[in-house]
């Protein structure tokens, strides 16, 4: 298994501890040249970009170059970010991870079914860590920020959010921040139906960090992710407190809502499946965003009590 925190902020001693190098691909286009200024003024070592056509200039002081080959020799760069067209994100992501890229943040949403599995697939054989697509991105507060995500709802902390939804990353950390309870990573899974890291493999990256007091997972309704991570805890006897919240509670069922795979058929994928498997794993399960941290505490007083 890939170790998520040192590809991204790598080992004390190392010359580029807390540093690491980030390529973005498509730099120049709307979204991409914004948010790349972004993670610059955040304090991302944003080193490269690249957009086929433009290879030579800058942007915002990032140099740009042709190709994927000629910015990882150039930086030795093992992350990249991508912000082009779904249409595009197949050949851009191939071209990452046969550069030798180990760390790919995939931010296009309505990738095709097929492209996604193609990327997984490659992934797989090139020990890489796809996150998305349709991510927010990876922060770890204070530190580095690869993605879409505002800066202001994270702190530095030792609490790890997984989460399906952008936007519900986001409310959550900001509840946890105001409660007291930093960040140590916060990561998006992406919501298109096919993921790069799945809720298991997103909580297995993050599961041994030393920096990590506890876990929370943002879910919601339509699939049987939450259910499957419920039992793998179990199986795997992970001993840190974790808390979940489900959103989707209130949605009719049999009707898609929102992301790809929010959908509920009969009890399949329902909210109250997901509940009672978590109910099975020692997991509470909050009600709204603003309970997650109240949930966490009880979590970590009767730890302290035993």
């Amino acid at each position: 298994m890939v170790d998520l925190f040192e590809l991204l902020i790598g080992k004390e001693g190392d010359k580029d501890y807390k540093k690491k190098p980030v390529i973005v691909q498509g730099i120049t286009g709307k979204f991409g040249a914004f948010h790349t200024q972004q993670m610059l003024a955040y304090g991302t070592n944003v080193v490269a970009g690249v957009t086929p056509g433009k290879g030579g200039q800058k942007h915002a002081g990032v140099p740009i170059y042709e190709t994927m080959n000629e910015a990882v020799s150039a930086t030795g760069a093992k992350i990249s970010i991508i912000f082009v067209p779904a249409k595009f994100f197949l050949s851009a992501a191939v071209e990452a991870l046969e550069s030798g890229i180990k760390l790919l943040i995939a931010i296009p949403e309505h990738v095709p079914v097929k492209d996604a599995l193609t990327i997984v697939d490659l992934a797989k054989k090139k020990d890489a860590i796809v996150v998305g697509p349709n991510t927010p991105g990876i922060i770890i507060p204070g530190i580095i920020k690869i993605g879409i995500m505002p800066a202001s709802p994270f702190k530095e902390g030792r609490i790890a959010v997984i989460s399906r939804s952008g936007t519900l990353m986001y409310e959550v950390s900001h509840n946890l921040s105001v409660a007291n309870f930093g960040q140590s990573i916060c990561f998006g899974i992406g919501g298109d139906p096919i993921n790069g890291a799945p809720l298991i493999q997103a909580f297995d990256t993050i599961r041994n960090g030393a920096n990590i007091d506890g876990i929370v997972v943002v879910g919601e309704i339509g699939g049987d992710a939450e259910e499957m991570l419920a039992q793998h805890i179990i199986d795997t006897k992970f001993d840190k407190p974790v808390v979940a919240y489900i959103a989707g509670r209130a949605a009719p069922k049999e009707k898609r809502m929102g992301h790809a795979g929010a959908i509920v058929y009969g009890n399949y994928g329902s909210a109250e499946s997901k509940v009672s498997m978590y109910a099975k794993a020692n997991v509470p399960v909050a009600k709204r965003p603003a309970e997650v941290p109240m949930l966490l505490a009880g979590k970590f007083e009767k730890g302290r009590i035993k």
